[in-house]
């Protein structure tokens, strides 16, 4: 059983831990809050409260002829139409969101899924511009993207698909499974050895690997002990992990981005450990070992 750390969490309940924040990014992301809290209660009066007067909305769509459509509209629309009785709930659902702020300026970017009630309506991302007017933070534009397909409706176990990918991984490595190995690395992924020399871009090393995944087993690493957290957005992941290979005990760390096709991994560190009582002895051994540099 792995024992996972999952750290910064916020993807997955965007709003709940507001405490690891300063004041400053708490008080905007609860500005945010507050306007889908308003849209769910029917509240106009919450809504407008959130923006500045002069706040627009924008959003960027494929019109049925197949081109890219800008539609603007001030909030007055908005805030009437949020008032306006419905049968079914507003419920825009947050997934994730980046937050970036100087001075007086935020922009808070969230990807979204919007639902009629239980009904999935469309989803997409939100891009959010505030101001801070010396009192509190108010929204003055958001721009969105709207689409019907590939839209997420649940909250993900983003741990749970990073362990499955990584132990995957290995596995692909220890029954020879080239195409599942080197799949489950981005493109530009970096695999880092434990000699200085091993610095591989991904095709690099499927080139120099080519011998080992010829065999019934290319390396069998065994993981253990995975430490995971991610980032405010969820769209990044970094671990460590140790290992047991026949170099005894390893130490594996590394960096997983999430693209559309899933978690893919940007680097991966292998490193050898030595116990603090050996180390003298190590350096010796390794002053004694030539390099290929030599």
């Amino acid at each position: 059983m792995l024992k996972n750390l999952i750290s910064l969490l916020l993807f997955a309940a965007p709003f709940t831990l507001l405490a690891q924040y300063g004041d400053r990014e708490a008080a905007i992301i609860s500005v945010v809050q507050e306007m889908f809290d308003g849209m769910r209660k029917g509240d106009s009066a919450m809504v407008r409260s959130v923006f500045e007067p002069s706040a627009r909305l924008q959003t960027t769509f494929t019109d049925r002829q197949g081109k890219p459509a800008l539609k603007s509209e001030d909030i007055a629309g908005f805030v009437a139409a949020v008032g306006t009785p419905h049968d079914e709930v507003w419920d825009e659902r947050i997934w994730g969101f980046d937050l970036n702020v100087d001075g007086n300026l935020a922009t808070v970017w969230t990807d979204y899924t919007f639902f009629l009630g239980e009904k999935m309506s469309h989803c997409g991302v939100n891009a959010f511009q505030l101001f801070f007017n010396g009192a509190a933070w108010k929204i003055t534009q958001i721009n969105d993207t709207r689409r019907k397909d590939n839209c997420q409706t649940e909250l993900a176990d983003e741990a749970t698909a990073v362990n499955v990918l990584m132990d995957a991984w290995h596995h692909a490595a220890a029954v020879a499974d080239e195409d599942s190995f080197f799949g489950s690395m981005a493109a530009d992924g970096i695999y880092l050895g434990t000699d200085a020399t091993e610095r591989w871009l991904r095709d690099e090393m499927k080139d120099w690997s080519a011998k080992y995944f010829e065999k019934d087993s290319a390396w069998a690493f065994i993981p253990h002990d995975r430490h995971i957290y991610f980032s405010r957005n969820g769209k990044l992941a970094w671990f460590d992990e140790l290992l047991d290979t026949w170099m005894g005990t390893c130490r594996g760390s590394g960096v997983l981005q999430k693209q559309t096709d899933g978690w893919k991994i940007k680097q991966y560190n292998l490193a050898v450990t030595v116990p603090n009582d050996a180390i003298n002895g190590f350096i010796e051994l390794v002053k004694k070992t030539p390099t290929k540099n030599d």
